[in-house]
């Protein structure tokens, strides 16, 4: 058996571990199938040292697809048992970016843009943004959210078709949830099958967030996995088949599909007005995430959080720092969220002609930090340059 399928099998019978005991899945997203279930895996010490050996029989490539994936996957699962080491280290070896943070001054910027943006709305700045923002938006019942995101989707499919190069279909599904987790969406999928929740407990919809959900969810995610799997079908692809956040093509995912708005409909003012608050708080996120694990006080954190973000309750202050802290799998993992937009704002602000090479580039592999920072040599440091 060649080495990236015995890797694949290694992570689909972890994941039918995990599954089997109830605990978080591994793969998010497959690329191509098996026809059979894998069968579970006897442990997750079993597994780590099948990970380990199949490290060390890839053997010296100069352009190794299969060893960074490996090196995230025992990463991730020493986390999982017990194992913590330094932030810097984890983000390192899972999401493949550095995590020096940004500036002050740097984050200062971006909520002025954002601040801009959402004034030039009429919504003022405080503690009811959110609240008049969504009344101008035009709120939406949950029930009506689906049909919403899949007519925004239908809309804008044809242009984001057209810039990134894919012809892949996909079909998708909408299913509402209703779970105590961070996330408001999440997008699983299979081949050419993809499925969409929207947690009822955390969701807020409106006719402008059904417009950024839809290139966020269904042209961001969907048709991306699609894209990947139609490619894996027509060729021999060398890199594995399976996707899961704790890995390093993540910041690429989250980012882009964040971020695709501003190459999409970048005069929408309203849906702009979106991503440059999304770009802010998620740079303040980043800002909560070093602090609580650099050994910051949690009552310093809740005041950095409530100085930079108006809006948010203590219930969202102590979310964001639970989230970051103490789950192994999002202390990675959302760290791909403000290392992605950022990295994706800026391209689309100032990318020139690297832009159409990296986005038809992002629907035909799951790229990772070193491969765009390839891409796009000019570009900012994936993860910040530091906060000096």
């Amino acid at each position: 058996m060649r080495l990236r399928d015995e890797v694949e099998a290694t992570l689909r019978s972890w994941d039918a571990y995990e599954r089997e005991r109830g605990t978080t899945p591994i793969i998010d997203y497959d690329c191509h199938p098996a026809a059979d279930p894998a069968e579970p895996a006897a442990s997750r010490l079993h597994v780590l040292t099948t990970l380990q050996r199949l490290y060390h029989a890839r053997g010296d490539q100069a352009d190794d697809p299969i060893g960074p994936r490996l090196r995230a996957d025992i990463a991730y699962l020493r986390a999982l048992l017990g194992e913590r080491v330094p932030l810097a280290e984890y983000i390192g070896q899972t999401q493949g970016c550095g995590s020096a943070g940004w500036p002050q001054e740097y984050v200062a910027r971006r909520e002025a843009d954002a601040r801009a943006s959402v004034e030039r709305l009429g919504v003022a700045w405080g503690a009811d943004t959110l609240d008049h923002l969504a009344e101008r938006e035009g709120r939406l019942a949950p029930d009506e959210a689906p049909d919403a995101i899949r007519r925004a989707a239908v809309e804008l499919e044809p242009i984001v078709r057209k810039m990134v190069d894919t012809d892949a279909p996909f079909n998708l599904s909408i299913e509402a949830a209703n779970i105590d987790a961070y996330w408001a969406y999440w997008l699983d999928g299979s081949g050419t099958n993809a499925r969409l929740r929207l947690n009822l407990r955390h969701a807020q919809f409106t006719q402008v967030q059904a417009r950024v959900f839809a290139l966020h969810e269904v042209l961001g995610h969907a048709l991306k996995g699609a894209s990947y799997a139609e490619r894996c079908t027509a060729e021999d692809v060398p890199w594995v088949r399976v996707l899961s956040v704790h890995a390093p093509q993540q910041v690429l995912l989250e980012g882009l599909a964040q971020a695709l708005p501003l190459f999409v409909i970048p005069d929408d003012e309203q849906v702009v007005a979106r991503i440059r608050l999304a770009h802010f708080t998620q740079l303040v996120r980043a800002e909560l995430h070093l602090a609580v694990n650099l050994g910051a006080t949690i009552e310093d954190c809740a005041d950095l959080a409530r100085s930079r973000v108006p809006f948010w309750s203590n219930e969202d202050i102590a979310d964001t720092l639970t989230d970051r802290s103490v789950s192994p799998q999002l202390r990675s993992y959302l760290w791909s969220y403000p290392a992605g937009i950022d990295w994706f704002v800026s391209l689309a602000e100032e990318g020139g002609p690297s832009t159409n090479e990296v986005l038809r580039a992002a629907y035909r592999k799951p790229l990772t930090p070193s491969d765009l920072a390839a891409l796009w040599p000019s570009g900012p440091t994936i993860g910040g340059p530091g906060t000096r």
